[in-house]
């Protein structure tokens, strides 16, 4: 059983730990976010350069925070957010030569690692589980 989350903690603070479920929930709002934008700034390239950067700041951020909270569920660096971001940028919107196929490759990884594996058991150096121990009968 998983705590309550805090949505606003989840998105805007890179610290401690965030499970697979919450990590994929926050994961698909954000493409639905960033494709809703696009999807509306599409026939304004004046729009989509007066309101872009803002914009792709807000989502660059709230992602690397999601995306350091998984990694440090996993045991691993949040600074994995960077390449992860990285790549995903490079391969936007779709790979088109040797640079993007690493871009993919290293996007390969990472979901693997974010959305298939596990959480790390119990505490890591980066906070406590983000699952709660199964209680015994009365709630103790």
């Amino acid at each position: 059983m998983t705590d309550r989350i805090d949505w606003s903690e989840l998105f805007f603070s890179a610290n401690g730990r965030v499970a697979r479920t919450p990590f994929l929930i926050a994961g698909v709002l954000l493409l639905l976010l960033f494709t809703l934008y696009e999807s509306l700034v599409a026939g304004s390239s004046l729009l989509h350069w007066i309101t872009g950067v803002p914009v792709y700041l807000l989502l660059g951020y709230v992602a690397t925070c999601v995306l350091a909270k998984r990694f440090h569920d996993r045991g691993r660096s949040g600074w994995w957010a960077a390449p992860v971001l990285f790549a995903y940028a490079l391969v936007l919107p779709y790979p088109t030569n040797f640079w993007d196929v690493l871009g993919m490759i290293l996007l390969g990884w990472a979901f693997v690692e974010c959305a298939l594996m596990p959480s790390e058991q119990g505490a890591n150096r980066f906070g406590p589980s983000p699952r709660r121990a199964p209680q015994g009968p009365g709630g103790v």
